[in-house]
């Protein structure tokens, strides 16, 4: 069996034109909780459900191979999976959500398997990032707050 065609993805080539370095380090960055769960959800086919899969899983290929790497736990103004995130959409009113890394839709929460989602992550505070709308209309997206995750622990 040949396999034949096999390139880079093409949505991948349009997002990096969308996104750029500054000053010599990527614009955003990933910790190895968030790494893992990006890779999962690609692994698993959990994009096939969202409007645009295609490019949403070039988004989060771009995310991957060009962020900087974060240690663990990460600074407090890094939009990480259970952040808990204000945030503008162009000049809208402003909005409260959990980002996550499930694929299944929950009132309060951000899917980063959605292109918010994928487009959130790894930003800091204040940061705006060029957001593609399901309409394919541009706008852009600020990151306003950023609360930790609250992790609950477990009872022994």
């Amino acid at each position: 069996m040949y396999l034949r065609n096999i390139g880079p993805f093409t949505a991948g080539r349009e997002i990096q034109s969308m996104y750029r370095k500054v000053s010599g380090k990527s614009a955003f960055a990933l910790t190895v909780n968030d790494r893992t769960g990006i890779e999962k959800l690609l692994r698993d086919g959990a994009l096939i459900q969202s409007q645009n899969p295609k490019l949403l899983a070039g988004l989060l290929h771009h995310k991957l191979r060009s962020s900087r790497c974060e240690a663990q736990p990460a600074d407090l103004s890094l939009v990480v999976s259970g952040s808990r995130v204000t945030y503008r959409i162009a000049d809208a009113a402003p909005r409260t959500g959990i980002l996550t890394m499930s694929a299944t839709p929950m009132p309060g929460c951000i899917m980063v398997a959605s292109l918010l989602g994928a487009t959130m992550i790894g930003m800091e505070l204040l940061q705006t990032a060029p957001l593609m709308r399901d309409t394919h209309e541009i706008v852009t997206l600020t990151v306003l707050d950023v609360a930790p995750p609250r992790y609950i622990p477990l009872s022994v």
